[in-house]
């Protein structure tokens, strides 16, 4: 039965490995990193900015709002030139991006809808953040994407303006992008123009009608999570890293919904989702490795207690390699049922928790990695979440983990008795 299961995962790792290392993965990929920065500061700011509100600190509470609001309430802009840039490198290796990643913004802001504020007697064209915080995240990576290959497209065919060779590079770039830029603005005007026509509106408010919304209520249930949960390990169990494979179709997902919670919370708002980015990446903190290394301090091997004296640092940081390469955890079938299933029992128990009250719903704060176990956690502002987490690491895990690190344990110790 082993070898029937590691021929099947022999044959389509390759596959795994093609979708791990797809250009339009790794670019959603990095973009949402690089998106981190300003989602912890507005995140920070949110919660400064509430407490700073009820403490009636209005001074504080104002500037914390102003930073959650081009944080947070901007994510889609930062996420479509995000994905414009780090797309054209993919094809064009001597572009570094900059110019698609400003076209793409321009072309995001000509399909937006502008709106009106009185001021006194005049009228004021303004820009509603309605399509720049969360509800544009996923208009704001098709834009990325479109207007990336369409700047690619026009550039590989030479359709650019070519200056002489005595020409500055600086100068020569910019004319080589007019081209590009008039193109993807015109059709983008077009293409807004058109939906004026529509019952949308908008081009933003079609792709939240007809795949945000419904993407979110599959991905955004605790059923998908399990589902995602599940396959992310068992990738990682036959040695490919399921988190690249898996991660980048649920991210923008999961994190438009923490963003929809900060809102709420800053709104004063009841928080309407449970589960979110922040709420996976707590509960399955460390990957629930922890109780596995908590448990080899005490084995009764001199291999596993080895093993768990030089990894109980990383992991209390949430560094879990030296005990996944290390035991090994991957293709080790004594230990396959609790690496591949224990994520998935701390989230349902997470979300029970969650869903009867006795634990804070999640605000949605993006945490940093690295942080310590409980300090993790700390940053949703929530008591009750640092101690959910503590007594998933600390009691939870290492009750799932034992049974079967305790048959390792005794195969370990035979074996070094054997060999005298």
């Amino acid at each position: 039965m082993k070898d029937k299961v590691k021929n099947f995962f022999n044959k389509i790792s390759p596959v795994l490995n093609r979708i791990g290392s797809n250009k339009y993965l790794q670019t959603i990929t990095a973009a949402m990193m690089a998106t981190l920065g300003p989602t912890i500061l507005g995140s920070f700011a949110i919660l400064l900015g509430v407490w700073a509100g009820n403490e009636k600190w209005t001074k504080i509470a104002t500037i914390a709002n102003n930073i959650g609001n081009v944080t947070i309430n901007l994510l889609a802009l930062y996420i479509v030139f995000l994905i414009a840039k780090n797309l054209v490198p993919h094809f064009l290796e001597n572009d570094d991006g900059n110019a698609a990643g400003i076209i793409a913004m321009m072309s995001f802001f000509i399909l937006t809808p502008m709106g009106q504020i009185k001021d006194g007697n005049n009228l004021i064209n303004a820009l509603p953040t309605t399509w720049l915080a969360s509800q544009g995240v996923f208009s704001a990576m098709i834009v990325g994407v479109l207007v990336a290959r369409l700047y690619v497209f026009i550039k590989q065919h030479g359709w650019t303006i070519k200056m002489p060779a005595g020409v500055p590079p600086m100068v020569s770039d910019a004319f080589a992008t007019l081209i590009p830029a008039l193109v993807c603005g015109i059709i983008s005007g077009l293409i807004s123009f058109g939906f004026l026509f529509t019952d949308w509106g908008s081009f933003h408010q079609m792709i939240y009608s007809l795949i945000q919304v419904p993407l979110r209520g599959l991905g955004g249930s605790l059923g998908a999570m399990i589902l995602i949960s599940l396959l992310q390990q068992i990738i990682w169990f036959f040695g490919i890293h399921g988190s690249n494979v898996v991660m980048p179709i649920v991210t923008p997902i999961w994190l438009s919904m923490d963003m929809q919670n900060l809102a709420a919370l800053q709104a004063g708002k009841p928080l309407p989702n449970i589960i979110g980015l922040a709420f996976f990446q707590i509960i399955t903190w460390s990957g629930t490795a922890l109780g596995l290394v908590l448990l080899m301090l005490i084995a009764r091997s001199k291999r596993y207690r080895d093993l768990g004296r030089l990894a109980i640092v990383p992991a209390l940081f949430g560094v879990t390699e030296p005990i996944i390469f290390g035991t090994p955890l991957v293709l080790n079938f004594d230990l396959a049922v609790p690496f591949i299933t224990n994520n998935t029992i701390a989230l349902i128990i997470g979300y029970i928790v969650t869903r009867i009250g006795w634990v804070a719903r999640f605000p949605g704060v993006q945490q940093v990695f690295g942080l310590p176990i409980g300090f993790h956690a700390a940053v949703e502002g929530k008591v009750s979440i640092i101690v959910l987490q503590l007594i998933i690491q600390l009691i939870i895990s290492p009750l799932l983990w034992y049974p079967w690190l305790r048959h390792a344990d005794n195969k370990a110790l035979k074996l070094e008795k054997d060999m005298g």
